[in-house]
């Protein structure tokens, strides 16, 4: 049970919405270091070594631990207390942060990146509870309302800012600077979480599924490993065996979900054409856009030459149209329905065919200005559609399961994220076209999407799931 926030009505109101202060606070620092590696992963890999293999495992291995555990994370917090699990993740996500920035080699800073998206699992779940719990049903969508446009600029600062820390090159720190800096902003964070966040006893008769997560996680790093091994170093044993290991985890994985008193998906909910036409349409989008952004950062730094600044810059007009394209389909997604996913998809696809035919005429001749249009249309195209899939395929799902098909779909676009860094990124270093051909690849996974979307959901749920 949680403890009163305050005595009065209006201290009562302050103090919720310094807690939604706290958890919006971690929730940004969270996704700042989610994308901070979009625009150092080149420069993270020239300086420790570890070549290409490094820049695709260190977008791919947040994403992961993210998305396997995520549920999990959620499940703890029922089990053991929300705040508890809270300070739990903040506290091992600052000290696996400041890891990563003393790490001196490559299989170091991928442990602790691991480590980074771990503790985010465990962190990100309880804030999304703590405020359900905290603040009147009436008030919980002008709260929720303040995140979209505040990670919105998160997802703009966050590669800018990592940009500046590397050309800064402050205290000779260079990267580094990066993961350190969150001794002070991930310590502040602590602070007040520890001084605001209301305390609950958690309910000790929740049963999570480590088995379920375990299989997971085994499946996910054997085809991961071998989606990334075996173009860089040839189709040997090894690489084919990961993914043969890999694929034979998933399918154990699949038979615990039947089995399990507890699952990580409820069975009932893959019985759902809608669901599960979102969750696939959502696993090949999401795949598909975060290896997008690998694309663009390493073809500005590797093939146009830009500083890990510019390159952020120059990426600045995709945050711009994934913030102006939220905040455009709040209103028009009760009216649109599906359709919307469509607008978006459409608009996804054409930003990467103009940047495919762009890039592929000009190569490393291509003029910087001419690329600002495809990448704000592609960032309207990832606005439009990043909170309408999910919203959409909630659409037919029993109010009673939308707990577990919201945290589900959260963990399949971060499994998606890892998947499609990994895919992508090998496409684009491992094949001649490089950038062209990448670019290519994610339009036609764009296009499928296309295809798919008659099978969702008419109709978006309502704002209470």
């Amino acid at each position: 049970m949680s403890t009163p926030l305050a005595a009065t009505p209006r201290s009562a109101i302050r103090a919720r919405w310094a807690v939604l202060a706290v958890i919006l606070f971690a929730e940004i620092l969270d996704l700042l270091d989610s994308t901070i590696t979009t625009i150092a992963a080149p420069t993270i890999a020239a300086d420790l070594g570890g070549g290409e293999s490094l820049v695709q495992w260190l977008g791919a291995t947040y994403a992961l631990a993210m998305g396997v555990l995520l549920v999990v994370g959620g499940r703890l917090g029922d089990k053991f207390g929300r705040r508890r699990l809270f300070l739990i993740g903040i506290i091992g996500f600052t000290l696996a942060s400041v890891a990563c920035g003393l790490a001196f080699g490559p299989a170091a800073i991928i442990v602790f990146r691991l480590l980074q998206g771990a503790f985010g699992a465990l962190l990100i779940p309880q804030g999304f509870g703590i405020l359900g719990a905290i603040f009147p049903r009436d008030e919980l969508g002008k709260a929720f309302g303040v995140f979209a446009p505040a990670l919105g600029l998160s997802a703009i600062c966050g590669p800018i800012l990592a940009g500046f820390l590397i050309d800064a090159d402050i205290f000779g720190l260079g990267w580094r600077s990066m993961f350190l800096i969150n001794i002070v902003l991930g310590g502040l964070a602590t602070v007040l979480a520890i001084k605001l966040l209301p305390r609950d006893a958690g309910d000790r008769t929740v049963t999570v599924d480590g088995l379920g997560s375990t299989l997971l996680a085994a499946a996910m790093l054997g085809v991961l490993y071998g989606l990334i091994d075996g173009p860089a170093n040839g189709w040997t044993g090894r690489p084919i065996l990961a993914l043969t290991a890999g694929f034979l985890f998933f399918a154990g994985f699949c038979l615990r979900q039947r089995r399990a008193a507890a699952p990580l998906i409820e069975p009932s909910l893959l019985r759902n054409r809608g669901f599960t036409s979102g969750l696939l349409l959502g696993l090949i989008y999401f795949a598909a856009t975060s290896g997008l952004l690998y694309v663009l950062s390493l073809f500005l730094q590797n093939v146009l030459g830009r500083t890990p600044t510019q390159a952020a810059i120059a990426l600045a007009p995709l945050a711009v149209g994934i913030i102006v394209a939220s905040i455009a389909t709040h209103q028009l997604l009760e009216r649109l329905g599906r359709r919307l996913v469509l607008i978006g998809l459409l608009l996804t696809l054409t930003g990467s065919l103009i940047l495919y035919a762009l890039t592929d005429h000009y190569g490393a001749d291509l003029s910087g200005w001419l690329l600002i249009a495809p990448i704000l249309l592609t960032g309207l195209g990832l606005g439009a559609c990043f909170g309408t899939i999910f919203r959409v395929t909630l659409g037919d799902i029993d109010p009673a399961e939308s707990g577990s098909a919201s945290g589900t779909l959260s963990a399949v676009q971060q499994l998606a994220n890892s998947i499609g860094a990994a895919a992508v990124t090998t496409v684009y270093f491992h094949t001649s076209g490089g950038a062209p051909t990448s670019l290519l690849l994610i339009a036609g996974l764009t296009l499928a999407c296309c295809l798919v979307y008659r099978l969702l959901p008419e109709h978006a749920a309502a704002e209470s799931h």
